[in-house]
């Protein structure tokens, strides 16, 4: 599939960057190309602005494949590993294994100082799942759609966290543990006290709640746009260079997905960095 098979290169973008849908469809969206794709108020399959009009209870059954897929690879290697391992001579797979988990821990215990059994575990799985989506992105961006389309499925978005709803429901989930350690460990009384006392005093409270407040729902926010906008930038690259002549693209392709290799890997250790430091900053007095 290219853009000299059919599609305009507007039409090619538009189509490698547009998830496959299901959600119900509002009444007066119920055509597709001429095509029906379902009656407005049922719940459909669909893409483009049918996809675009469905709201928020709408899910992108491409980003829930791949993320959740990948996420049960990433439990079946490291419980594999974990079965088959030995304190003899380890084999390639515990190596490999034994070497992801001692840079995530090491990572934690330089970031984290206070106890608590979940960061690790939690720091371990965002970063291997996180770069394997991320992963996903150095697949070439025709491959994996041309299969779908035989298949008659028309959209298909490979690359997870260039899905922004992927990237903020992570983020969201960091965040939400943030609130929930800053309460149990510090109290609500302390935790309130961090956003209205600070940094001004207890004589500009609602000015120091702005700042606060502001800087806690930054947290979440960053973390989510920072993931997707490095990956959806990368992926654009991609289907660019997917447009040019041929013997162009071996050119570009090559030395762009060995740079990526660092973006996608970098990607996923600023996303489990920055988590942990948030979780360690939840842990402990301001």
């Amino acid at each position: 599939m290219s853009a000299e098979g059919g599609l305009t290169t507007s039409g090619y973008i538009i189509h490698h960057l547009t998830n496959l849908t299901l959600g119900k469809l509002p009444e007066g969206f119920t055509r597709y190309n001429g095509e029906v794709v379902g009656e407005g108020g049922t719940w459909t399959i669909a893409h483009g602005n049918e996809a675009a009009s469905m709201g928020f209870w709408s899910i992108n059954l491409d980003t829930m494949f791949f993320s959740v897929g990948l996420g049960l690879l990433f439990i079946w290697l490291f419980r594999k590993a974990a079965v088959k391992a030995t304190s003899g001579v380890p084999g390639s797979l515990q190596n490999f294994v034994e070497s992801i988990v001692e840079f995530v821990d090491e990572n934690v215990k330089s970031s984290f100082h206070s106890r608590n059994e979940l960061v690790a575990p939690l720091a371990l799985t965002i970063f291997v799942w996180v770069f394997l989506m991320n992963f996903m992105d150095l697949i070439p961006v025709d491959w994996i759609p041309y299969l779908a389309q035989q298949l008659g499925i028309p959209y298909l978005k490979v690359v997870p966290s260039t899905d922004v709803n992927a990237t903020m429901g992570m983020s969201l989930s960091v965040f939400a543990l943030i609130l929930y350690y800053s309460i149990k460990v510090k109290g609500v009384g302390e935790f309130v006290g961090e956003l209205t006392l600070q940094p001004l005093g207890k004589y500009l409270i609602p000015f120091n709640f702005f700042l606060e407040g502001v800087n806690l729902l930054a947290k979440p926010v960053s973390l989510g746009l920072r993931l997707f906008g490095n990956m959806y930038a990368g992926e654009m690259i991609f289907i660019l260079i997917a447009l040019l002549p041929l013997w162009i693209q071996w050119t570009l392709n090559v030395p762009w997905a060995i740079f990526h290799i660092l973006v996608v890997t970098l990607q996923a250790f600023i996303f489990t960095t920055l988590t942990v430091v948030y979780l360690s900053a939840a842990h402990e007095d301001h």
